[in-house]
């Protein structure tokens, strides 16, 4: 069964920053946006929503849909699948966010910096149920 990734809404928002020297006349300012967020379900044996486990960041700073009643039979936007269990050892599901980040000055000069990327993880356990249906 699918685990549905998602974040609500405003959580990941762009972010400036600005420096000025207000004597000189000069001011160079930074912008960090959010563009999308890695999953990496910490083993082979994992299927990725989407396939490149790059989930976008929407509109409204809101990553995947959320789970809703009767999704059960439906693909998450953004989510992982997991398709063995774990013996006694979590998978390491790593989670990362990729900012990208352009700057621009006073004096018209302007330009990207490299993304940046923050990264946690989580150990997941999973479970397997086998049921027989007459």
């Amino acid at each position: 069964m699918p685990t549905w990734v998602w974040l609500d809404k405003g959580t990941f928002k762009e972010v400036k920053v600005r420096a000025e020297l207000a004597a000189a006349g000069v001011w160079a300012e930074t912008t960090a946006k959010p563009v999308a967020l890695h999953l990496n379900p910490g083993t082979g044996d994992a299927e990725t929503y989407p396939a490149s486990g790059d989930c976008a960041i929407n509109d409204d700073g809101s990553i995947g849909t959320p789970y809703a009643k009767g999704d059960a039979g439906r693909t998450p936007s953004c989510g992982i699948t997991y398709l063995r269990a774990t013996d006694g050892k979590p998978y390491r599901l790593s989670a990362s966010i990729t900012w990208q980040i352009s700057w621009q000055g006073s004096g018209g000069a302007a330009g990207d910096l490299p993304d940046g990327t923050f990264e946690t993880t989580q150990d997941m356990n999973v479970q397997e149920i086998q049921s027989v249906n007459r």
